[in-house]
């Protein structure tokens, strides 16, 4: 059981523009391989960033339009939500500590 929200058309204003917390929104397709690659990592930091850090997956042959605001062109793509923003992105596979180092810097210090 993944720690990641799925996340439609219906859903996503509430779930990441209306967010109170910074959001990881993995953009990706049941065709894609390295989005199937970077699932596991996007699934572990989930978890570990639990109440830090919100994660939802967005199927883009499912929510075209939201991929295309975003001006999401290649998948996986991994983009950062705070205040309802987008505020950074990574494309295509990458390691883990490559993603945390990114997220880092949008989380508040651990109190």
């Amino acid at each position: 059981m993944s720690d990641a929200m799925n996340v439609g058309e219906a859903d996503f204003a509430a779930q990441v523009l209306q967010s109170q917390t910074p959001v990881l929104v993995d953009f990706w397709a049941p065709w894609c391989g390295p989005c199937r690659m970077v699932a596991p990592i996007v699934d572990k930091i989930a978890k570990d960033m639990k109440g830090r850090l919100k994660v939802v997956k967005l199927n883009t042959d499912e929510a075209p339009s939201i991929a295309g605001k975003y001006e999401v062109s290649s998948i996986p793509s991994l983009i950062i939500f705070k205040g309802g923003e987008p505020v950074d992105r990574i494309v295509g596979y990458v390691p883990e500590r490559q993603v945390l180092a990114t997220v880092e810097k949008y989380l508040s210090p651990v109190a």
